[in-house]
């Protein structure tokens, strides 16, 4: 995908702050939790360090004293944090501060910074940076809150959404920020909403342009000027697609998320079990690797032939690594020394894209999910393989579930569907279908949870209500489908959207502008949009019909709230590409079908058991920083007579240059009296006074 990326543009922002600091000082860089991981995500150590650092240390840890060296505070804008900023500059701990926020500090702690004496004599630079976010791909960036989705949604934590969406919109902001981009603001509003979060988008998309409106009053060189037609800002949240985390997706990376286990946390790792070389080694996958980021989005029916003839071109491309019968030479030698730690390093990548590629297809196959996505892609489009009304669904799935291949997951995955696909079952029928799957009763409480993301899940016996209709539409498959593209039939909500804004027939009534009598007449042009350079340098657009690749690209982000998925940022990439658009997709966090069952089970279940960071105890500065440094104990005065403090003249009375034998103890075992050792100490020291006097080392002359 073409475009600036949002990884170098957060790392550009953070290498060209810290070195602004450089005044031809070295410097300590000062670091909390969020702030590292902010950093470990963009930025290599080493790159910090060549930016005149000598140390990167962690606020909240036991530090030395260091009032000759600067320091860097790069810090998150947390109450606590500044508690501990604070604490060191009381203690006056280094000499200047350069003061970094990772985000725009709240009022009142700004009000504090400012109001304190000490702070203004030691802060000689501060600035905020903006970065409060992750990217995680050059177009995907998450905020690292999967509690965002119980926060939003759950019945209990109503009170918590205004702050919640408020720190939201500040994100957001960041993001918009540290693009550049000004954008116009269309949200998403349900047709026909039947439940209490379907007002989420609008009050957030009205949060995020205050705030934006906010930041370009005070900020006088925002938006910075630009060639490219001005942005969008497209607000949404889960309920737009009930389908997507549901189905099983089978492009290379929504398929290991969902079937392999994956270590997640700030990164991403893959153990291999069938690869007995990297056998119980974690193996990063991150932009890092090249193969992941070009095969991603790939359907799994190429990728093995695609890994295949990568791999023997790369062989190809390294023949000394090849097995020959000709003799070793010194040359040869030299070349394959030479060359060993790249191929190393891709034989590696090959070997586990591999392994990772033949695990997936072996579950694949374990678990029939051909047959499951079959019925899946009917469900979710209307349509069967053959591109007509899909016929006899209910026993289609009752098969499925009777099957003992079928793991339980995928059939309640499956009833879900079929509840949407319907919407709405009777009670009654609720319970056969999970009877015929034999799960268990309480999971018909994650089908009822639905209702909460504006699901119909239940109705009564003589409903007129018809099936669910499509929103968003569906294509017309122009050829016949294949077996493989047959499961792979379903769209997510989220591309069709963007194409249609792209065009310029999004429909107001479901996406409005927040400024409607402002943004309207841009957004609506769809590829001609207003750009955010001089009107007076703006070449007419009515006769174009399509940006050519040579022009700057519009942007155009998309705030998931609730969690997206992985389908989606791969749509995100295709209609980036098919409709020369850079789009990003951010969100709060990335949802697996495991995990988003598990968090609507969890929308019934006692506040008290989510363990929301709004419920747990506020986190505080440490003790430590508070503490004042004992000073050292002075040394004790010598007392004539106090065996405790008397000099160390009989510990060193062993001491000897020269012969071992004066070492050794007498044959009583007793060693010479103190008294006498000192007289002959007095006798010796007396000869040597009279002998300097001789040499007039002590003459009276003044």
């Amino acid at each position: 995908m073409a475009g600036a990326s949002a990884i170098e543009i957060q790392q550009k922002k953070i290498l060209d702050t810290i070195r602004s600091t450089d005044q031809g000082e070295w410097k300590v860089l000062l670091l909390d939790g969020g702030s590292k991981s902010l950093i470990d995500g963009v930025v290599r150590e080493d790159d910090i360090l060549e930016l005149n650092v000598t140390n990167i240390e962690r606020i909240e840890d036991r530090r030395p004293m260091n009032k000759e060296m600067d320091a860097v505070y790069l810090l998150s804008a947390l109450p606590h944090i500044l508690d501990s900023l604070m604490a060191d500059l009381e203690r006056r701990r280094y000499r200047r501060t350069f003061l970094i926020w990772t985000s725009i500090l709240r009022p009142d702690l700004q009000h504090r910074l400012d109001q304190s004496s000490i702070a203004n004599q030691h802060i000689v630079q501060a600035s905020v940076l903006n970065i409060d976010f992750y990217p995680r791909e050059s177009h995907l960036i998450t905020f690292r809150d999967p509690w965002s989705f119980p926060t939003l949604f759950h019945p209990a934590c109503n009170h918590l959404v205004r702050q919640h969406m408020d720190g939201l919109a500040q994100k957001i902001v960041s993001i918009c920020v540290s693009l550049g981009e000004y954008p116009a603001i269309r949200y998403y509003t349900p047709p026909s909403p039947n439940h209490e979060a379907s007002v989420l988008c609008s009050h957030l998309a009205r949060f995020v342009q205050t705030q934006l409106d906010q930041y370009a009053k005070f900020n006088h060189d925002f938006p910075p000027p630009s060639p490219r037609p001005r942005g969008l800002l497209i607000v949404t949240d889960r309920t737009l697609d009930l389908f997507a985390p549901l189905l099983h997706e089978f492009t290379y990376q929504a398929m290991v998320h969902d079937l392999l286990p994956l270590t997640e946390g700030d990164k991403i790792y893959y153990k291999s079990e069938n690869n007995q070389a990297q056998l119980g080694k974690d193996q990063e996958l991150s932009e890092k690797d090249g193969i992941w980021v070009k095969y991603r989005h790939l359907h799994m029916k190429d990728l093995l032939d695609e890994l295949v003839k990568d791999f023997n071109a790369f062989k190809a491309q390294n023949p000394q690594f090849a097995d020959s019968d000709a003799p070793a030479t010194i040359n040869s030698i030299k070349d394959m020394l030479a060359g060993l730690p790249k191929f190393q390093e891709g034989k590696e990548a090959y070997s586990l894209h591999l392994s990772m590629t033949q695990d997936a297809m072996n579950v694949f196959q374990e678990r029939r999910l051909a047959d499951v996505a079959s019925v899946e892609q009917s469900l979710a489009t209307g349509l069967d393989e053959d591109n007509k009304k899909a016929k006899n669904l209910a026993d289609q799935v009752v098969r499925l579930l009777d099957d003992d291949a079928i793991e339980f997951p995928d059939r309640l995955r499956l009833i879900i569907q079929y509840l949407l696909y319907r919407d709405g079952l009777l009670p009654t029928d609720i319970q056969k279908l999970l009877s015929h799957a034999r799960l268990p009763a309480q999971d018909s409480e994650v089908m009822y949870n639905l209702e909460l993301l504006g699901a119909h899940v239940t109705r009564v016996l003589k409903d007129s209500r018809p099936v669910a209709q499509y929103q968003f539409g569906k294509k017309e498959a122009q050829v016949p489908v294949s077996n493989e593209s047959g499961l792979s039939r379903f769209e997510p909500a989220l591309k069709v959207v963007l194409e249609e804004v792209s065009r310029g027939t999004l429909d107001q009534n479901t996406f409005p502008f927040t400024k409607p009598h402002l943004d309207a007449a841009d957004g609506l042009m769809g590829q001609d949009v207003v750009s955010q350079a001089s009107l007076r340098s703006a070449k007419p657009t009515w006769a174009r019909t399509r940006p050519s690749a040579s022009e700057p690209r519009q942007r155009i982000l998309v705030f998931m709230a609730g969690g997206a998925t992985y389908s989606e940022s791969r749509a995100c990439c295709e209609v980036s590409n098919s409709l020369n658009k850079d789009i990003y997709l951010a969100t709060t966090h990335m949802l697996t079908p495991s995990l988003y069952l598990r968090q609507v089970g969890d929308l019934s279940v006692d506040r008290r058991r989510l363990d929301l960071p709004a419920d747990r105890p506020k986190p505080r500065a440490p003790d430590h920083l508070f503490e004042k440094e004992t000073p050292p104990p002075p040394p004790k005065p010598y007392v004539h007579g106090d065996s405790r403090a008397q000099p160390p003249v009989a510990g060193m009375q062993n001491l000897h240059v020269g012969d071992r034998s004066a070492h050794s103890r007498p044959a009583n075992g007793q060693m010479p009296s103190t008294s006498s050792n000192n007289a002959r100490l007095t006798k010796d020291n007396e000869k040597d006074r009279e002998k300097k006097k001789k040499h007039h080392f002590f003459s009276s002359k003044r």
